[in-house]
């Protein structure tokens, strides 16, 4: 797909065109030429996210990462970055949007972002985390107070019931 297709793409999803999906677009155009990676089918790619602005719906779109597949996660630091893992090859890149060198309007920073060059726009850095492990498929349970079907890893014990996160009261001998 060209890259007029993939901006319409993402734009079509996000639902606007703004700064923000720009920063997104931007960064999975770069990771696609740093790393060789095309969109993914399945966890051959892997995104990890450190913010959840409007730019993660442009790598949802561009690289096929989504949160149902298991290949986008949230590691939340509010930071505009972006690791990228290739499974194939096991490589990967963390980018790091840098802070434009004066303050612009919102059209003045869509169109910096549009036009200027990626090497100008992202640090391009050694990823922080570990490749995450393939999504995992896990039993599920009844909670037994609200009778929700839950994953087996979100089940808690307390007083010999199964209960999901919500139900069950968390014991915090600081917080009280």
């Amino acid at each position: 797909m060209d890259r007029k297709a993939l901006w319409e793409k993402a734009a079509a999803f996000h639902g606007h065109v703004c700064p923000g999906l720009t920063i997104g677009f931007r960064a999975a155009l770069y990771a696609i030429d740093l790393l060789g990676i095309t969109f993914s089918e399945d966890e051959q790619l892997v995104c990890i996210t450190e913010n959840d602005a409007c730019g993660v719906d442009a790598i949802q779109a561009v690289l096929g990462c989504s949160i149902g597949k298991g290949n986008l996660l949230f590691h939340m630091t509010g930071k505009q970055a972006f690791s990228f893992y290739n499974r194939k090859t096991g490589k990967s890149v963390r980018l790091v949007l840098r802070k434009p060198a004066r303050e612009m309007s919102r059209e003045e920073t869509l169109k910096y972002y549009t036009d200027c060059k990626q090497e100008d726009m992202f640090d391009v850095k050694e990823t922080k985390l570990e490749v995450p492990e393939h999504a995992r498929i896990f039993e599920s349970y009844t909670c037994e107070c609200c009778g929700e079907s839950t994953g087996a890893n979100w089940i808690r014990i307390f007083e010999g019931k199964k209960l999901c996160t919500d139900c069950y009261k968390k014991y915090d001998r600081f917080n009280v």
